[in-house]
């Protein structure tokens, strides 16, 4: 057994301890992050998230901030996640492969200067980095929300902003965290929303 007053205090030691580590390292990508969103969206294009798991949910998560608000009532942002359509999931499971199921979706959806945002805490699924590649291929911008040491994505997705810490629960909750921060400064940015 545990002692559940212990365990909160630690976790929240942990988590206070990987956000004083983004603070201090991830400054930079965030801002490239935000630029390459808002080029994106200006231009017409939309944006576009895909993750297995946990990440899938973030994909869904930030994609609806987009298109339907984050801070208040405003225009809709071109956003969508790559995990939410089931007949697609499985009949590209079924009849591709489970590592092309992103893939074929952006093949199918994105055009030159969308907006891929890839969602990986190691950066190493093999259907994630098949994404990125196709998105590389057909002149999709290639972005990533990453940990550890940014895996396979590393090199394929650019900006990619890596959660400096190995424990998958900090990477995640980070990237939540950093996910609904772009959205909020992305609506900012744009002039839907005011301070």
């Amino acid at each position: 057994m545990i002692d559940p007053v212990a365990y909160f205090e630690r976790e929240l030691d942990a988590h206070a301890a990987v956000l004083a580590a983004v603070r201090a390292t991830l400054t930079e990508p965030f801002v490239r992050m935000l630029d390459v969103w808002k080029t994106a969206i200006e231009g017409g294009n939309k944006i576009v998230f895909f993750g297995n798991g946990g990440s899938a949910g973030d994909a869904q998560h930030l994609a609806t901030e987009l298109t339907v608000r984050y801070i208040q009532d405003r225009a809709p942002i071109a956003a969508m996640a790559l995990t939410t359509d089931s007949s697609t999931l499985t009949a590209a499971g079924n009849d591709l492969g489970f590592e092309l199921l992103f893939a074929r979706q952006i093949a199918a959806l994105c055009r030159p200067g969308d907006v891929a945002v890839a969602i990986s805490t190691s950066g190493c699924s093999p259907n994630v980095i098949a994404g990125l590649k196709e998105a590389r291929r057909l002149g999709v911008i290639a972005t990533a929300l990453g940990g550890r040491d940014g895996g396979d994505m590393k090199g394929l997705a650019d900006p990619i902003i890596i959660v400096p810490d190995q424990a998958s629960a900090r990477i995640q909750e980070m990237h939540i965290t950093i996910g609904q921060m772009l959205c909020g400064a992305l609506e900012l940015q744009l002039g839907l929303v005011s301070e």
